[in-house]
């Protein structure tokens, strides 16, 4: 076997992204690049539904088109035809002359001519033009792009080719108009521009000879690909970022998980028309919270952020008794989540709180926790089993904090945006081996010892197993309302089920978490002279981790932080209460890749659609709240605000 070789020949491999926009839904292009090594070729890169795959090849003597980056590893059975140009036809025969099946998104192969442009390139174009009906546009509108790169013709021969060839330019070209018309892209070398291996960031003056780059072929019309590009999540973000069209990559699969809705993976606040549409949804929530709609990408762009509240900090840290608990509890809150509003938000009200301390939180069964022994940690200051709600796993009662006050005569509340038969909620109320039993958590109700309980969830009343009228029963001691500002209506104990309080936070409603917390307290504040206890919960922090959206994270966070702000304001005025705020996991596996402090830009990337198990932050405030520095088991946070308070 003879190759035919000039000795002079650039390696063209590349990953071909069209961008995303952050508000957007754009399809994501990418380009498999030296797909033949990959570990399946062209079948990994077509399952992920790549927009175009390159392949080298050479030509033969006997004019076969082998597929190869250099001569030494070529074979004469891995053949352009076998490889490549025969499962592209079956498929689009399969599929009803499209690429992928009820899809219309287009395919790309680029084809790099490692030997000399002649007769490699003529062969090339008698293979495609056996197969019209896949190859060429003008027999079909869904036909592979089929791009040559690498040995390409001078500009001028272009012509000499079918119109269904197009070709790979280069930046410093003068093409002529009708040249550009039968240019796909313009590919140029990394390294002419910057020397960075994908960590940290590009120096300035690097930084503006590619942008000068970019710039220059989109004054042309034209998409930019740089090769020999660093091939990592940092590069990628950053060179999209810039505005590079074209990714390079041999992680096809990495590449396409990162810039996948990649909409979710990036938020800010702005004004203006928003491109994102669709429900985000999740299938990681349990019975209670199976029914929540998801996340509307339209309506959880918000157009502003929040104010921030500076407190006085004239009690903060001091030995004066505590009288009041505000305990909230940011459900899937991890540093990540809280890293990110701020940076959206330019700060938090949460960061303003002084005695920060760190909670380990794994359960008596396993290293990671659900909300259920999560929940159930803080409310009882006992390890349990995942899934149990404040009960060991032979059935017996774990005492939670509202039994404590309650017995001290202090009134006890629990507010949720979410559903009030939720794990955490729960865990300040109720009792069970299973978190889904919500029957007999609600049953717990019937002790009358909350004074206040506020969220969604109407139905777990009214359609239970056990089929038991409770709202009959629990209306012998509560106020049933399903509107939240009703709360402090009167002097009765309620219990409200607002079916706002189970949707997603929008710029609408964001402040129904605040405002219930402010009416929870002053309800509580004035139903007994010994004090009160009252549970936060910011739920859907959770729910957009399971959904792996970052914007779903953000604006829950913010809508939480709000919340914060109303026990800091009240902890002001009053003196003797005590604030916390911590979490009851994380959700997600959050990780920030990037960011802009000036526009409040934030990019994350989510390694998981559960639980985690890090360490989580806790905040404390007011009288007492140095005893919350440290590192810590999650379960001693109970044991510390027992003692606080004297119980």
């Amino acid at each position: 076997m003879k190759i035919i070789n000039n000795g002079l020949l650039i390696a063209i491999f590349s990953c071909f992204l069209l961008p995303l926009t952050a508000t957007g839904q754009q399809r994501i292009l990418v380009h498999s690049h030296n797909d033949y090594r990959q570990r399946v070729p062209f079948y990994q890169a077509y399952s992920q539904q790549v927009y175009s795959i390159e392949v080298d090849i050479f030509v033969t003597e006997e004019g076969n088109l082998l597929v190869g980056h250099d001569v030494e590893e070529l074979k004469p059975d891995a053949d352009l035809k076998s490889m490549y140009v025969l499962p592209v036809v079956r498929l689009f025969k399969e599929n009803g002359g499209k690429a992928w099946k009820d899809s219309d998104n287009d395919l790309q192969l680029m084809i790099d001519l490692k030997s000399p442009t002649e007769p490699t390139l003529t062969k090339v174009v008698e293979m495609f033009s056996q197969y019209p009906e896949v190859f060429d546009p003008t027999v079909n509108p869904n036909a592979v792009k089929v791009v040559i790169t690498g040995n390409v013709p001078k500009a001028a021969d272009f012509t000499k080719y079918p119109e269904f060839i197009f070709f790979d330019g280069q930046v410093n070209i003068d093409y002529t108009d009708a040249q550009l018309e039968r240019i796909a892209l313009i590919s140029t070398p990394f390294f002419e521009y910057a020397r960075w291996n994908g960590k940290g960031t590009l120096t300035a003056d690097q930084r503006k000879k590619v942008q000068d780059a970019i710039d220059k072929t989109h004054a042309m019309g034209k998409p930019i690909r740089f090769w020999g590009s660093p091939d990592g999540i940092t590069a990628w973000n950053t060179l999209y970022a810039m505005g590079v069209d074209i990714i390079n990559t041999d992680r096809v699969e990495k590449c396409i998980d990162f810039f996948r809705n990649f909409e979710d993976k990036n938020y800010r606040i702005e004004t203006g028309t928003h491109n994102a549409h669709g429900m985000v949804m999740t299938d990681r929530l349990d019975k209670a919270t199976s029914g929540f709609k998801g996340f509307d990408r339209e309506k959880i762009q918000l157009t502003q952020g929040i104010e921030i509240y500076y407190p006085s900090y004239l009690n903060d840290g001091t030995e004066k008794k505590v009288k009041n608990i505000i305990f909230l509890i940011g459900d899937g809150m991890g540093l990540a989540q809280i890293n990110a509003a701020e940076t959206v938000n330019n700060g938090l009200t949460l960061l303003n709180i002084k005695s920060i301390g760190l909670q380990m939180n794994n359960p008596k069964d396993a290293y990671t926790t659900d909300s259920a022994a999560g929940g159930s940690a803080l409310a009882t200051g006992e390890a349990t089993d995942n899934r149990h709600i404040s009960m060991t796993d032979n059935g017996k009662v774990n005492p939670s904090f509202t039994d404590y006050a309650y017995d001290k005569g202090m009134a006890c509340g629990v507010i949720t945006l979410g559903n009030l038969a939720d794990a955490t909620p729960a865990a300040f109320y109720g009792h069970a081996t299973e978190r889904d039993d919500t029957d007999q958590l609600t049953d717990y109700l019937l002790d009358g010892k909350l004074t206040l309980l506020a969220g969604g969830g109407m139905d777990v009343f009214t359609d239970r197993k056990d089929k038991k009228d409770i709202l009959s029963e629990l209306k012998k001691q509560y106020r049933i309302t399903n509107d939240f500002k009703e709360i402090n209506n009167d002097d009765s104990k309620v219990i409200c089920a607002d079916g706002r309080m189970d949707l997603a936070a929008t710029q609408g409603t964001l402040d129904i978490l605040a405002e219930a917390t402010r009416l929870g307290i002053e309800k509580l504040r004035k139903a007994s002279d010994k004090g009160f206890f009252l549970m936060v919960e910011g739920a859907k922090i959770d729910y957009a981790g399971h959904a792996n959206s970052l914007p779903g994270s953000v604006v829950e966070m913010l809508s939480f932080d709000m919340a914060i702000a109303e026990a800091l304001k009240f902890a002001d005025s009053n003196g003797e209460t005590l604030v916390i705020v911590t979490a009851d996991h994380e959700t997600g596996g959050l990780t920030l890749i990037d960011g802009n402090r000036e526009t409040g830009l934030i990019t994350g990337y989510y390694v998981t659609d559960d639980h985690t198990p890090v360490m989580l932050p806790v905040f404390a405030y007011g009288p007492g709240s140095q005893n919350f520095n440290g590192v810590y088991k999650n379960t001693g946070i109970f044991h510390k605000m027992k003692k606080l308070i004297g119980l």
